[in-house]
């Protein structure tokens, strides 16, 4: 395969080396805008898309903020879109992308990795909604210890501006949530930035997804130290704790496993690559098309 990337950031690094696991002959190309970049291994450096051979996809994964410069810079390729969530930071282009991906006949896909893990997919599968009566959903971190050798608040997840902030950085909750039980009826939001760890993006993010029969409580953060990253389901009859940093699921009232899996957070990567790759080669119907995944932005941003 032959990809061009846009963005070559942690996350494209991730991208990078599932295709290679992939395809370890795939020729890579990254478009960077100056002639200093840093050079990947295994990854030719571009300075203008004229410079590509004929390739197969191109991966969007530069700052949120510069998704909708990309992608027009592109559109006229007329080649597949795998674009790093979340697809955009505000509203205000996203009428004139989808018109450019329409016209130009793209099959996008946003990358919500999340989607790929064993444990949200057994629930994905075996869930009864009909027993549900309360979804408990959390996901704090410490946004300080994230990244290594960097200063936290120079990063695009700690400036709104650059598409930064912990309501879009963590915005696969949302994705998840929707993915499995549909769209809400009604949505409420609580967004606020006054936590200690001092930034100027958000640092919390409250949303109340409401349903016919139950509700989803969603709380996301920037500032917990022991991080936590949990779906709480609670049926008539029992709960289960799905833990999504040990990928498992437990039954809280006798703490014995319903599901279990080996699969770790990077395999997803490499899951996900090769469902798009498989999809895009059969000429098939991808999922979590960018007009599905504006959706969600939409309320991650209410």
């Amino acid at each position: 395969m032959k990809v061009l990337i846009i963005g070559l950031g942690s996350i494209a690094k991730k991208h990078i080396n599932a295709i290679k696991q992939i395809d370890p002959s795939a020729e890579l190309y990254a478009l960077r805008s100056t002639s200093i970049s840093e050079q990947y291994e295994n990854v030719k450096n571009v300075f203008s898309i004229d410079e590509c051979p004929e390739i197969d996809f191109v991966i969007i994964s530069n700052p949120t903020a510069f998704h909708a410069d990309a992608i027009k810079k592109v559109a006229s390729l007329k080649k597949h879109l795998f674009i790093e969530k979340p697809p955009f930071h505000t509203l205000e282009d996203v009428d004139e992308i989808l018109n450019l991906v329409s016209e130009n006949q793209l099959k996008t896909y946003t990358a919500f990795n999340l989607r790929f893990l064993d444990c949200l997919n057994y629930v994905k599968k075996n869930i009864q909604t009909s027993k549900v009566q309360e979804v408990n959903v959390y996901c704090g971190s410490y946004l300080p210890e994230w990244r290594s050798n960097t200063d936290y608040k120079n990063n695009y997840s700690a400036n709104s501006d650059m598409g930064g902030g912990a309501h879009l950085d963590l915005i696969h909750e949302l994705d998840y949530v929707l993915w499995i039980f549909g769209q809400p009826l009604e949505v409420r939001s609580i967004l606020r930035s006054k936590s200690k760890i001092d930034i100027k993006a958000i640092d919390y993010a409250n949303y109340a997804l409401i349903y016919n029969d139950f509700v989803v409580n969603i709380i996301l953060n920037y500032y917990r130290r022991d991080a936590k990253r949990t779906c709480e389901i609670i049926f008539d009859d029992v709960t289960w704790n799905v833990n999504l940093l040990k990928n498992n699921i437990t039954n809280t009232e006798n703490n014995s496993f319903v599901f279990q899996s080996k699969q770790t957070g990077l395999d997803t990567y490499k899951d996900q690559m090769e469902y798009f790759y498989k999809t895009i080669s059969r000429n098939e119907m991808l999922s979590n098309s960018l007009s599905e995944s504006v959706n969600t932005l939409k309320i991650a941003l209410s």
